[in-house]
């Protein structure tokens, strides 16, 4: 398997293990509808959160968040209405996105809450 699968990997699992100490409750990982695939579905003070992870080995192409495109936007999007819509989930939603650089050297977690909003 490719090194930067592993990484993504790791990656999410930092974003489960940091989100779990915030007390946010983890309801999905991996989550797939048609051609999107939400890595983490949360819940916290009554609201879902969508969470993209962005994991890099370093900054040096650019911050991790800013690889989320507007074509990965709108598959989130669509694939969170249909998460809240199957299991007649009637709460708020907010979509944040977990930016992790990790490397031998640093692990680093920014968290962007409402990073993005629906349209």
């Amino acid at each position: 398997m490719a090194s930067h699968n592993d990484l993504g990997r790791l990656g999410e699992v930092l974003a489960v293990s940091y989100l779990l100490v915030n007390k946010y409750v983890i309801l999905e990982r991996n989550w797939r509808f048609q051609k999107a695939e939400i890595d983490i579905i949360a819940q916290k003070d009554n609201q879902i959160i969508i969470v993209e992870v962005k994991t890099r080995n370093s900054a040096f192409f650019g911050d991790p968040q800013t690889f989320v495109t507007s074509e990965k936007i709108k598959l989130l999007v669509k694939a969170a209405n249909q998460y809240l819509i199957l299991n007649e989930i009637f709460l708020e939603a907010r979509f944040d996105i977990l930016a992790i650089i990790k490397n031998k050297n640093t692990e680093q977690i920014s968290h962007f809450e409402d990073a993005f909003y629906h349209f």
